[in-house]
């Protein structure tokens, strides 16, 4: 049988750079002491007050077919918050409502860039961006995050990797997996590049609520010149503690939007109904879960850098926001991925190899901090007697 060639572009882009994180799962089953420290889950549940407003829109019949630009108390919520955080009005016709940040991007970038075009993209880069990119028949242009300049992404760089097929820059920031966070003389240097060159800007931005102190965010679809050329993409997943609901939108230009929204028509109808009450609701005030989760995410960073910086030749990233720490392993003589594994089979801590990310993280892992206090700590302790051991007897650590 004949496929379409977007089977084979996304043919090696898909679960197989999750074979840890499911491995982990299976020896947890089995029985094994596994210490899950993998994927971005915030470590406390929907708040139940989100979850009675889902449960009482489906008691009062929102289970029904959903507007496809999404529910109106969801957009007006939305525009009420991104007219505050840009400074400037953004209107319900410059949304859209998607299942998830996910999905918004996918759609965004299918909306701006086709086969023969460029998207240029930070590496090391969230797992999935390479998938996105590959399946709207663009190329993946990797600029690399330097670890000097604090894994911030710089115009200088990006300008760099410019061709006349250049079509869009993707953000992320605060970036994950390394909890950079763009400054805003770094946003506006790139801002007023995506103009000389004539490029569009997708961000994405789900981490924007997990700052750590002293960290400040700086959004570009704040900067009114590049209104035309800005797409933003978010969630409730992380900030709200809510990813089973698959609550995302995209924001952009009247025009953008307009554009993208047969588009969107084509895979689904916004969102559920309830799911959009829910949001709404969850986007009317600040989030309950958020500010706990940012103080107990920096505590255990501050932690594990004490704990296993220079361990074994180990080291240990501090990030500015999100919910996860990187460690250098490249010192211990194994790749990130031999890394991990051997960490998993001999520890039972499982941490993400960093090549899931991206060619510039080979040497290193991605830890999550969303496990509990407790636990935490007695991950960092078998990391780091770990590091000794290999660092003690590193011809049988690396048989």
């Amino acid at each position: 049988m004949r496929y379409a060639s977007i089977t084979e572009r996304l043919a090696d882009l898909g679960g197989e750079k999750w074979l840890l994180y499911s491995l982990a799962r299976q020896m947890a089953q089995d029985g094994r002491d596994i210490i899950e420290m993998t994927i971005g889950e915030p470590d406390v549940p929907t708040p139940p007050e989100l979850i009675a407003v889902a449960c009482d829109s489906m008691m009062q019949g929102r289970t029904k077919y959903s507007n496809g630009r999404g529910e109106p108390e969801a957009l007006q919520a939305l525009s009420k918050r991104y007219t505050a955080s840009a400074g400037r009005p953004i209107c319900d016709d410059q949304i859209l409502c998607f299942p998830g940040t996910q999905t918004a991007l996918y759609a965004a970038l299918m909306a701006v860039t086709e086969a023969g075009d460029d998207v240029l993209v930070g590496d090391p880069m969230y797992a999935t961006y390479a998938g996105l990119i590959a399946a709207s028949g663009a190329r993946m242009v990797p600029v690399q995050l330097r670890p000097e300049n604090g894994f911030q992404m710089t115009a200088d760089d990006i300008a760099s990797k410019l061709t006349p097929r250049s079509r869009a820059i993707l953000l992320n920031s605060p970036h994950n997996p390394t909890g950079a966070v763009l400054s805003q003389q770094r946003v506006q240097d790139i801002v007023d590049l995506a103009l000389k060159h004539d490029l569009w800007i997708l961000s994405d931005e789900v981490y924007d609520e997990m700052l750590f102190d002293g960290a400040r965010f700086t959004s570009p679809l704040s900067f009114p010149k590049v209104a035309d050329r800005v797409v933003v993409v978010s969630s409730i997943s992380k900030s709200h503690a809510a990813p089973g609901f698959r609550s995302g939108w995209s924001v952009g230009s009247a025009e953008f939007t307009k554009r993208l929204l047969p588009l969107a028509e084509t895979m689904l109808f916004g969102n559920q109904p309830f799911i959009a009450d829910m949001t709404a609701v969850a986007l009317s005030q600040p989030s309950r879960v958020a500010a706990d989760m940012r103080q107990r995410f920096e505590g255990r960073a501050g932690r594990m850098f004490t704990q296993l910086d220079g361990v074994g030749g180990l080291r240990v990233s501090q990030p500015e926001a999100g919910m996860f720490v990187l460690i250098d392993v490249s010192k211990t003589g194994l790749t990130g991925e031999a890394y991990a594994y051997d960490l998993l089979e001999k520890t039972g801590v499982a941490v993400m190899p960093g090549s899931a990310f991206g060619a510039a993280l080979n040497g290193w892992v991605r830890v999550a901090l969303t496990v509990e206090d407790s636990l935490f700590d007695v991950a960092c302790g078998r990391i780091a007697d770990h590091a000794l051991v290999h660092a003690q007897s590193p011809v049988e650590a690396r048989a």
